[in-house]
């Protein structure tokens, strides 16, 4: 039952791969219509693709917690 939690809990990789995917979708958008402010705009992309990356290592964590210090273990 703990690893059925624990692949629960890495379900949570999902929603981040979405968001960097459509945040790296739009940011190349708005480089294109305004080349201008291309490093202004990558930057911030990476900066928010470092937070949702973050959620999903957090989402990773959780699951290997919930496999190796289950209760049912000891």
């Amino acid at each position: 039952m703990e690893l059925i939690g624990a692949g629960l809990a890495a379900l949570g990789v999902i929603g981040p791969g979405i968001g960097i995917g459509i945040l790296g979708g739009l940011s190349s958008s708005a480089i294109g219509r305004n080349p201008d402010a291309a490093g202004q705009i990558r930057g911030l992309a990476i900066i928010l693709a470092a937070f949702a990356e973050g959620l999903g290592v957090l989402a990773v964590v959780v699951g290997l917690l919930a496999i190796f210090l289950s209760p049912a273990a000891a």
